[in-house]
């Protein structure tokens, strides 16, 4: 048996498990002959219901508000699942194969053989909202930051490479290195959906099943459907099937900043009167302000968004509940409105540094992110300047 094929018996059932890499011309095959040798009850499918309505609909892009976006919060999200998306099609147009090509094969022998299909994994939105919850500016900044330096990396992927990915002991080295570089999106994006999947496909109906999921999630899922099995885990997955609220702790961490300036204006005040105090202010809009105004000038922000950055960067490093990126991306929106074009051609356009910045929708969402960071490497900056400046 192949190592990306695992076959559990437990319980008067059988769980056929198979591992496949999302831009594997191998995979799409192997999951089609899987289905018509094994004949299950079920075939179990790694997406969720969004996913698959995305996969079958490839124009959704245009449906995209980004104005709405920003207002909701969702600018980090957003970002995130486009630099994700560009990196999967640039390393599938490498091999002539669309990401999640295995899946849609997948469940079109099953319905060929007519065998019914059940969507098995956690709604992206959820799993995507649990990562951000789970890390701050700087969690989610190396996030970013390795998405896009792999989607836009020229490395040509080979067949042969994409197959190595399989490969269990590559794999766990990619998980390692993850587990290091970011616990808490390793937490998220694998452990817990190996939990969620485990469930799933335990629960799904039918005494024999496949399930065809990611080579990621092999090993994971396989060893929770063995707990299910022996009555050692429980099959609720109801704590990692919404986004966690922000806890008293989390609430609080948000006026930290706020307060931590507040005290040292007022030291500054006590040791060196009004002038001092007013010095320090003066000093710090400057360093938040000029940051958050820089990284809206390397955006290529429109002029106004740079002026938006400069003057809303202190606002909002004094109000938890909004960010520099919300006032300049949308200065940025309203100034250069996306129009038809950007929307049909966006998922192509973020596969390259030229597009980014070209598609007036990704280009929103880069002034809105390093306005966001400039602002927020204004503050760490500024503040050991002002406790020195006391000193």
């Amino acid at each position: 048996m192949k190592q990306t094929v695992r076959r559990i018996e437990a319980n008067g059932r059988e769980i056929i498990l198979v591992g496949t890499a999302h831009i594997s011309k191998e995979s799409i095959e192997e999951a089609a002959t899987v289905i018509r040798t094994e004949h299950p009850d079920r075939v179990c499918i790694e997406l969720d219901e969004g996913r698959l309505q995305s996969l079958n609909n490839e124009k959704g892009w245009q449906e995209l508000d980004i104005v709405k976006v920003l207002k909701e919060g969702k600018g980090f999200l957003l970002l995130a699942n486009l630099v994700l998306a560009s990196f999967q099609k640039k390393m599938g147009q490498d091999i002539g194969i669309k990401p999640g090509d295995e899946m849609k094969e997948a469940i079109r022998v099953s319905a060929e053989e007519g065998i019914p299909t059940s969507m098995v994994d956690r709604p992206i939105h959820v799993t995507l909202r649990r990562a951000w919850a789970k890390n701050g500016l700087w969690g989610k900044s190396k996030l970013l930051a390795l998405l896009v330096s792999s989607a836009l990396s020229n490395e040509e992927m080979k067949s042969e490479d994409i197959e190595n990915l399989k490969d269990q002991s590559a794999m766990d080295g990619m998980m390692e290195e993850l587990a290091k570089y970011l616990p808490k999106i390793k937490e998220v994006l694998i452990d817990e959906r190996d939990r969620y999947l485990a469930s799933h496909i335990w629960q799904a109906e039918g005494t024999k099943l496949v399930a065809i999921l990611g080579a990621g999630h092999l090993p994971g899922t396989e060893a929770y459907i063995r707990e299910l099995a022996a009555g050692t885990q429980n099959p609720d997955t109801t704590d990692i099937s919404t986004v966690p609220p922000k806890t008293i702790g989390g609430k609080i961490a948000g006026w930290t900043f706020p307060a931590i300036l507040l005290l040292l204006f007022a030291a500054g005040f006590f040791t060196g009167g009004a002038v001092t105090s007013i010095d320090m202010l003066i000093r710090w809009l400057l360093w938040n302000g000029t940051l958050a105004a820089i990284g809206t000038a390397v955006a290529l922000g429109h002029p106004l968004a740079i002026v938006t950055a400069f003057v809303g960067a202190p606002i909002a490093t004094i109000n938890p509940f909004i960010g520099v990126g919300l006032f300049s991306g949308l200065v940025q929106a309203l100034l250069r409105k996306p129009q038809v074009r950007d929307m049909e051609h966006l998922a192509q356009d973020v596969t390259t540094i030229r597009g980014f910045y070209r598609n007036r929708i990704s280009h929103v969402l880069l002034v809105f992110f390093l306005s966001s960071l400039g602002g927020a490497i204004g503050n760490f900056i500024a503040v050991p300047a002002l406790i020195g400046s006391l000193l």
